[in-house]
């Protein structure tokens, strides 16, 4: 079992306009709600995919109800630890007319120190049954920088594998617990690492703490790095649509193969495939079958020497 960690989950409303004028009043025909966040997202692409998962994070209020019911209706497992506060809405508003998308992020709730506590004592019964922890997203106000790595961390104490991909401080907190694998973006890498050069990023996460490091890199594709070796992997050409749940995809990529034991350079031809069948689904979170299946064979892998390898 798969057992994703979102704490700082999100109720997303999607607002598809005809053209986006600021300034000006909108007509929204259709408006769309579901059960949002990074770790969330994760879980749908497994749940599609048939791997067994469990959803697992944060939830207060009104929002919070909403997104378990979403969850419900989905047929994904969820265990959300209540909280006080209410868990935030994310709002996008998509414009017909150009195809951008503009959002609005809130922070999320404040968590209190027994709410953080609650979580953790339920997160160590959790992780037990667990083949790997996912840590996704951003932190709420209230919890520490160190939140994912204390996961980690327990989750390491009970030799559960664990991969983290959230960004800055909390990103280079976790790093120091010594995950799996951790997965930036290269805009995250750089901010994390003060590295213009992914390869040299991703060497000095590895020096921090994590076993292997997954850089994704947008249209081209993905740097997988270890203390061993380095691969790009590419997909055969540029896939249109939104990349919102690119990197949410090469996540439960990245998971599913510690359930199904495929490994590098395998591991990373999957998560190209399931990343490039995300952009041209309409949300994070679901996957275009189409579009696996045409990319799956043709994702082009290649052993590549790293120039900071030897010093």
């Amino acid at each position: 079992m798969i057992l994703t960690v979102t704490l700082n989950a999100a109720l997303d409303v999607t607002y598809p306009v005809t053209s986006l004028m600021p300034g000006s009043s909108h007509l929204v025909e259709r408006p769309h709600e579901r059960a949002g966040g990074k770790g969330v997202n994760v879980a749908r692409v497994l749940e599609h995919f048939g791997l067994p998962v469990l959803a697992t994070g944060l939830a207060g209020g009104i929002s919070g109800d909403a997104l378990r019911a979403d969850l419900d209706k989905a047929r994904i497992r969820h265990s959300f630890s209540a909280i006080a506060g209410e868990s935030r809405r994310t709002v996008t508003v998509v414009s017909a007319d150009t195809a951008e998308a503009t959002a609005f992020n809130e922070r999320g709730p404040v968590v209190s120190t027994r709410e953080w506590q609650d979580f953790i004592d339920y997160f160590d019964d959790a992780v037990r049954a667990a083949t790997v922890v996912v840590c996704s997203g951003s932190l709420p106000p209230g919890l520490p920088v160190d939140a994912y790595g204390q996961l980690c961390l327990r989750a390491r104490n009970h030799g559960v594998p664990s991969i983290v991909d959230t960004s800055g401080p909390a990103l280079s907190a976790a790093v120091g617990a010594g995950p799996a694998l951790t997965k930036p973006n290269g805009v995250e890498l750089r901010a994390t690492t003060g590295s213009p050069d992914p390869h040299e990023g991703a060497r000095r996460l590895l020096a921090g703490g994590a076993e292997a490091v997954v850089v994704s890199l947008g249209p081209d594709g993905l740097l997988g790095v270890t203390l061993d070796e380095a691969w790009q992997a590419r997909p055969p050409a540029r896939i249109s649509g939104n990349p919102t749940g690119a990197g949410d995809a090469c996540v439960a990529a990245l998971a599913a193969d510690f359930v199904t034991g495929v490994r590098w350079p395998g591991t990373l031809r999957t998560a190209v495939a399931w990343s490039a069948a995300a952009v041209p689904a309409p949300y994070a979170g679901d996957i275009d079958d189409e579009t696996y299946r045409e990319v799956i064979d043709l994702v082009q892998l290649k052993e590549i020497h790293d120039p900071h390898s030897d010093r």
